[in-house]
């Protein structure tokens, strides 16, 4: 029988807290809607208060103690969610209509499609993880908030139209949206639009509580893109006001940006099939795969849940993971780096994995590339495969700004699945260490193996070659490596101040590109470059490449200091993006988020530090963003105005009107900065400037 997550930490550590179950967004609203207005008020004192109370765990149904007379029970179904209203239940005289129950029901995290059920062929038993940061999911891994019940046959409405109302031969042509869909997106919009006016400070409970009715209108349509976004925000809501360490501002920003768009174009009755959505779908039949390990990633979230990561690539160049992520926070992540893993009959563990290969047949994928290890599956182990052949050699030949101009060409305003993939996919690189400023390390990217002039250290050369590393300068982009994570019980930071100290080193990355910041990448592994002395000393096992998150790197694992030659670049460089005064509407933006239309208004007229008045606006102007400068105007006027009624009396002004200005300046601030980041991926000039469209 499949265990909750709650049960599942309970027998993996009996002295660890309990968590509360996820719950469906549909019976926390429910809740909230029988509350009184007079309980109403209290809500967000008792959520507060019984997020911090024990629970006890006993045949599978979880206790909140509430005070005198009331105990909250929960019983979660298979997939270890509060599906149904009947599995909360309240001891007190109110139930169910109490503040008890409510309370509880929106202290627990929330379930939804973006957060995974419980797969049918899971890779481990039952992953649930988040970014080592505690932020979004790490890719391959379910999210660290719980599992909702996977719905088995709710699909997206038909968003083409019939091929008989086609010529033939023409594309199909996109429906508009239904009726019902257009009013579901004009509710959303509505219950967006209410928590944006006020900002963080007063989207409690019940504001959030109308978002999420709306939410399960909109899911009940199939607007599933909608609904998604949704839930993003009431959590990205929840994390701001409980002061979460895996908070960022620009990530709600981000969620509320993206709902407000795709209901604004969903309710006019825009045809976009991309603005519906899809459900997310199981494992499929993927035949035979060889498939060869590259990396492992550690991960950590913010809930308590710990694991790791097995990124391998396929002969066609696809990327593939296994992980195993449970219940446990930091210490499960570091020993399950060296834990058996599930697919192939536990013959490798993880450490092993990620060096050698697997031939598997009757392979389940996912459509984001988890590998399923259901009874059907068999794998049997293959030697490892060499960074320069085969995928891995391929992955390096390739130019880095043309592999990052594929990851970035989607954008997330218009396609946020294409948009996560790209910033999900690894990226290849052989890089020279310049130095180090602050966190961030600084390299210039090497020239692709194939491209590399004869006799340069990129090129085909021998392992006892002369020191001529430096004989042809690197022509690539000047980028900045910063850690995929800061948290001290990982190697990542250790790792790169290894690397910051030795400039003049040659390394084979293997990272994601940071998408929103300036030549970025976060690397995962890192290997030698062939054909240098200048490069990493690896022992044996690991002669190809160390896991940053893992591995830690020791000083016989450097060249010695004679066989470095100085760097053929700057340690730093411009960055058009955060020396642009950009920064300006960005926090204007950010500000309606974190305290709504009236601090906007009042810094648009010079009375907080920073204030965006008119000079500010015409910074922005000077440096060539004049459409900024104008919707960010918009947004801070809109702010400002107030109506009132045949009486003379102040009233409250339209919130659709706000909400627009607000929305416009926040896409063309996405896509200016989006814009501004891929410049900086271009070849960069010696002195390490970049080409920066303004």
């Amino acid at each position: 029988m499949t265990q909750s997550p709650a049960a599942r930490a309970a027998s993996a550590d009996p002295g660890a807290a309990v968590p509360l179950p996820p719950v469906a967004p549909d019976v926390v609203a429910a809740a909230v809607e029988g509350l009184t207005s007079r309980l109403r008020r209290k809500l967000d004192a008792a959520i507060e208060r019984y997020t911090t109370v024990p629970v006890t765990l006993k045949d599978g149904i979880l206790r909140i103690d509430c005070g005198a007379d009331a105990e909250v029970t929960l019983e979660p179904g298979p997939s270890g969610a509060i599906g149904a209203a009947e599995q909360a239940r309240c001891t007190c005289l109110l139930a169910p209509r109490c503040l008890h129950r409510a309370a509880v029901l929106g202290a627990c995290p929330l379930a939804g499609p973006d957060t995974a059920g419980p797969d049918p062929e899971p890779c481990g038993a039952g992953e649930e993880a988040g970014s080592a940061d505690g932020g979004a999911a790490t890719p391959g891994t379910s999210t660290a908030e719980g599992r909702a019940p996977r719905p088995a046959t709710r699909t997206a409405p038909a968003v083409t139209a019939s091929a008989d109302a086609a010529p033939a031969g023409a594309p199909p042509v996109p429906a508009a949206p239904t009726s019902a869909q257009m009013a579901a997106a004009a509710g959303l919009w509505a219950a967006a639009a209410a928590v944006l006016v006020p900002g963080i400070p007063a989207a409690g409970a019940v504001p959030q509580a109308e978002l999420l009715r709306a939410a399960h209108t909109a899911r009940l349509a199939g607007l599933v893109r909608a609904e998604a976004a949704a839930l993003r925000v009431i959590r990205g809501l929840r994390a701001a006001r409980a002061g979460h360490d895996g908070h960022r501002l620009a990530d709600l920003t981000s969620a509320l940006r993206d709902l407000l768009r795709t209901t604004d174009l969903l309710s006019s009755g825009h045809a976009d099939p991309s603005l519906v959505g899809t459900v997310r779908r199981d494992y499929r039949p993927g035949g035979g795969l060889r498939v060869h390990g590259v990396f492992r990633e550690p991960v950590i979230s913010a809930t308590g849940y710990g694991g790791v990561v097995t990124h391998l690539i396929g002969e066609d160049g696809r990327w593939f993971s296994v992980a195993d992520v449970r219940p446990g926070g930091p210490s499960r992540a570091r020993g399950a780096g060296t834990a058996a893993v599930a697919l192939g009959g536990g013959a490798l563990d993880h450490g092993q994995l990620a060096r050698r290969g697997l031939l598997i047949a009757g392979a389940t994928v996912s459509p984001d590339g988890r590998l399923g290890a259901g009874r059907g599956v068999r794998a049997t182990p293959l030697p490892g495969l060499p960074w320069s052949s085969g995928a891995m050699g391929a992955l390096f030949a390739r130019p880095l700004a043309e592999a990052v101009a594929e990851r970035l060409s989607a954008v997330p305003w218009e396609d946020p699945e294409a948009a996560e993939r790209g910033a999900r996919e690894p990226v290849g690189c052989d890089v020279v260490i310049v130095g180090a400023v602050g966190d961030q390390v600084f390299a210039r990217a090497l020239p692709p193996p194939e491209t590399a002039p004869s006799g340069s250290p990129a090129g085909p050369a021998s392992a006892d070659a002369p020191p001529a590393d430096s004989a042809v300068p690197p022509v690539g982009p000047l980028i900045r490596l910063v850690a995929a994570s800061s948290h001290p019980g990982l190697a990542h930071t250790a790792n790169l101040q290894q690397l910051a100290s030795r400039p003049g080193l040659r390394l084979r990355v293997v990272g994601r590109v940071d998408t929103e910041r300036a030549a970025t990448l976060r690397p995962l592994a890192i290997g030698p470059v062939p054909g240098t002395r200048a490069t990493l000393r690896l022992p044996r096992d690991r002669s190809e490449g160390a896991d940053l998150g893992y591995d830690r790197l020791q000083g016989s694992h450097f060249p010695p200091p004679e066989a470095l030659d100085p760097p053929p670049a700057v340690a730093t460089g411009p960055d058009p993006l955060a020396d642009s005064p950009l920064w300006q509407a960005r926090h204007l933006v950010e500000l309606a988020v974190a305290g709504g239309r009236g601090t906007v208004a009042e810094h648009a007229r010079g009375g907080g530090r920073g204030a965006l008045h008119a000079p500010g606006f015409a910074r922005l102007r000077r440096a060539g963003f004049s459409t900024a400068a104008d919707l960010a105007a918009a947004l801070a006027g809109e702010a400002g105005r107030r109506d009132r009624d045949v009486f003379g009396r102040s009233t409250d002004p339209d919130p659709d009107r706000y909400a627009r200005a607000w929305l416009a300046a926040a896409v063309h601030l996405a896509a200016t900065e989006r814009a501004l980041v891929r410049a900086t991926w271009q070849v960069s000039h010696p002195d390490g400037a970049a080409p920066c469209p303004t």
